[in-house]
């Protein structure tokens, strides 16, 4: 009977801990692609600031003061519509990683359950024939 025990224990610990890899493993790709999104935004606004900096140093009277104003405005709000987008893919990708968390939790508990309710239903026949 220890045996048995033993046996059904180690079972769902190793169970267990291939279900927290797959977690982790689920967990860090969502990282990886919301870090992939971010880097990708940083550099497009880095050059982008970079790219106004240098029309910056070459302005030379008012006119083409104006010119720069209205580009920087015109780049502050790409810059806005941009990291409204990116916070949206972001969104997504934890979205996506949550469920697919959820999902995994779902399988758990229902192997859990099973691995629980198969022993008790041997019990009950064992102790029906034995009636």
């Amino acid at each position: 009977m220890t045996q048995q025990l033993n046996t059904q224990v180690f079972a769902y610990a190793k169970q267990l801990a291939e279900n927290a890899f797959k977690a982790h493993a689920l967990t860090i790709k969502g990282l990886e692609q919301v870090a992939e999104l971010q880097l990708a935004a940083l550099e497009k606004q880095t050059q982008a600031t970079a790219d106004f900096i240098a029309q910056a140093v070459e302005v030379r009277d008012i006119d083409a003061l104006r010119g720069l104003w209205e580009k920087g405005a015109s780049l502050t709000r790409e810059q806005a519509e941009g990291a409204v987008s990116v916070t949206k893919e972001v969104v997504a990708v934890a979205q996506k990683t949550a469920e697919s968390l959820n999902a995994l939790l779902q399988e758990q508990q229902k192997a859990a359950n099973e691995a629980v309710a198969a022993p008790v239903a041997a019990i009950k026949k064992a102790a029906a024939a034995a009636k």
